[in-house]
């Protein structure tokens, strides 16, 4: 498994939430692009799940525990879907790059990918992820939950029935809630 290679893949998916902060793309054109990309990875992970399809980037970019269950791409696709689906795109450009970003940078710094992360590590992602929030003029409230949440989410993996809760879903997901929650009040 390629380490660098799978924090290059993560950090090329903030292309598509930048193309919306610069006006190259509008959110409907983000939301269908983000639909379409699902459709594709859902074939192509139930191709690969069922063994009819077994490329070498799967060799090389899945983990272990992936190798019977959806992999850390198509979750942080569908996590990223379901989060540009249901939230404005006030809460969910920064979640999307907390993910894309600070999700990374976070997996540099770690050592153990399925432990709870270190505290440094976790200051760390807590930090990137506030900035971003600042960078695209979150309201503090706003911001400092979102950080937060998207902080726990990295930091935690809970292991439910032998499957890992991969952070590439949860990372969005709940970064959006804890904006929006912090936006409401």
């Amino acid at each position: 498994m390629s380490e660098p290679g799978r924090r290059l893949v993560h950090a090329s998916g903030s292309l598509v939430p930048i193309a919306y902060v610069f006006e190259v793309l509008t959110w409907r054109q983000v939301q269908g692009l983000l639909v379409l990309a699902l459709a594709v990875v859902t074939v192509l992970e139930g191709l690969r799940l069922s063994g009819r399809l077994d490329w070498w980037v799967y060799e090389r970019f899945t983990r272990d525990y992936e190798a019977h269950w959806p992999a850390g791409y198509a979750l942080a696709l569908l996590g990223a879907t379901a989060t540009v689906l249901v939230f404005r795109p006030t809460v969910a450009v920064p979640a999307l790059l907390m993910l894309t970003i600070a999700d990374p940078i976070s997996g540099v710094l770690s050592s153990d990918e399925l432990a709870v992360k270190q505290g440094y590590v976790l200051l760390v992602t807590f930090g990137v992820s506030l900035g971003i929030a600042g960078l695209l003029r979150v309201p503090l409230l706003a911001a400092v939950l979102g950080a937060g949440a998207a902080t726990v989410a990295d930091g935690v993996k809970p292991t439910i029935a032998g499957y890992v809760i991969d952070d590439n879903l949860t990372i969005p997901v709940a970064a959006a809630t804890a904006m929006e929650l912090g936006l409401f009040f």
